[in-house]
């Protein structure tokens, strides 16, 4: 849940933070951890938001674009120009109308006197959570510039998993949407012509397997424009029920659940979440508000919700290793890997080793799954076509062995 309040410093200031905590009364004393006063709270984002995000909530900022701009910014940096005049020089570079209103935005936030982090906070779903809880890390260690490019590189990170797998997926959808294209044809077009050959040969019963073809093929032509309407009309209510939070768990739950691809899509989830507690960790960020942020930025639902439970366990003050095991969604090789980094005073750099090993176990899962699935959807194509010629061919077999 996402909370916006204004909090009072030990030096005096107030600075307005965008919080992510279980209810009201943990956010109360995670702020009393830090050492911070809450003056004012309110639930939820949209109470506070400022016109004309809302679009870019729905909408999120495509990373490659969030990548370049963050590289650009360390730069500006490095070169000693000024946090506000190098955002004022992005956005002005910045074509993307609706990403350069969100700078503006944040340049505004900072002229006023507002911490980058905060700035970023405010534009709430466009961007990932752990943007701008990375620059707050970086703002508190004064280390802004280095924070900038550790988060590039995680996003680098992320966005390589994804080309391997929507690449190796490409050859297997492309074979796939073509065999369904041709028996598609076949099955609307192809075969209910054959009807009227078969009745002009006069033939008096056709086989059971020419029927059910037949019958088949004739309702799905006959039905095509019901079909269509029915399948546009569920697209946007199963989209909407897909971007809720039932929905989400159930897909999450079903996708787990699938033969090999469960333990591929399993795996690539534990890898996101460790590749962002490492990358927070490393920024400065005290390990149960990088837990909190990391779950939030594992896209499976339902692993989301499983891993939850493991921040309330490690306030408790139970090692994380432990507290992981008890989620059941940790492979044994990461939470030794975990039990090491915490018993060495090394956890990010091994929980950043354990990302790297689960994204190669997902690649490797991936290149034999797909070795599997071309053999496999050549079989099933190539036996459901020679079903559909079998079934029409078998009545001009039948009435020529009759005629002989």
């Amino acid at each position: 849940m996402e909370f916006v309040c204004h909090v009072g410093t030990a030096e005096g200031r107030v600075s307005r933070q965008v919080r992510r905590a279980a209810d009201e009364r943990a956010l109360r004393a995670e702020l009393e951890r830090e050492g911070l006063h809450l003056i004012t709270l309110e639930r939820g984002l949209a109470a506070s938001a400022r016109p004309g995000l809302e679009g870019w909530r729905r909408r999120r900022v495509p990373l490659a674009q969030l990548v370049v701009f963050s590289q650009e910014l360390a730069a500006l940096l490095r070169a000693g120009l000024p946090l506000v005049q190098s955002l004022g020089m992005l956005v002005e570079r910045q074509h993307d109308p609706g990403f350069r209103g969100l700078l503006a935005r944040v340049v505004e936030r900072v002229r006023s006197g507002g911490e980058l982090s905060e700035a970023f906070g405010e534009l709430g779903d466009a961007l990932p959570p752990i943007y701008s809880s990375a620059l707050r890390a970086g703002e508190r260690t004064g280390d802004l510039e280095k924070v900038l490019l550790r988060v590039v590189r995680y996003f680098k990170l992320v966005l390589d998993a994804r080309k391997k797998v929507y690449t190796a997926l490409v050859y297997p959808s492309v074979l796939l949407g073509l065999s369904v294209a041709m028996l598609g044809v076949m099955a609307l077009y192809v075969v209910p012509r054959f009807r009227v050959f078969y009745e002009a040969m006069d033939l008096e019963e056709l086989p059971l397997l020419t029927r059910i073809t037949l019958g088949t093929a004739t309702a799905l032509r006959d039905n095509l424009p019901f079909l269509v309407l029915a399948v546009v009309l569920a697209v946007p209510f199963a989209t909407r029920w897909a971007r809720s939070a039932p929905g989400q768990l159930a897909l999450g739950r079903l996708r787990l659940g699938l033969p090999v691809l469960g333990g591929i899509f399993h795996g690539f989830a534990v890898s996101e979440y460790c590749r962002s507690l490492s990358t927070l960790l490393s920024g400065g960020l005290p390990l149960v508000q990088a837990l909190d942020i990391a779950t939030g930025a594992v896209g499976n639902a339902w692993v989301r919700v499983k891993l939850a439970p493991a921040i309330g366990r490690v306030r408790e003050g139970t090692a994380l290793h432990q507290a992981l095991a008890e989620t059941g969604q940790a492979p044994p090789i990461v939470l030794d890997m975990v039990q090491v980094g915490e018993a060495t005073g090394a956890l990010d750099a091994m929980l950043s080793n354990a990302s790297e090993f689960l994204d190669d176990e997902v690649e490797t899962r991936m290149q034999r799954l797909l070795q599997l699935i071309e053999p496999i959807l050549l079989v099933v194509v190539g036996g459901l076509v020679a079903v559909l010629l079998v079934s029409v061919y078998l009545p001009i077999f039948s009435a020529l062995s009759q005629i002989q």
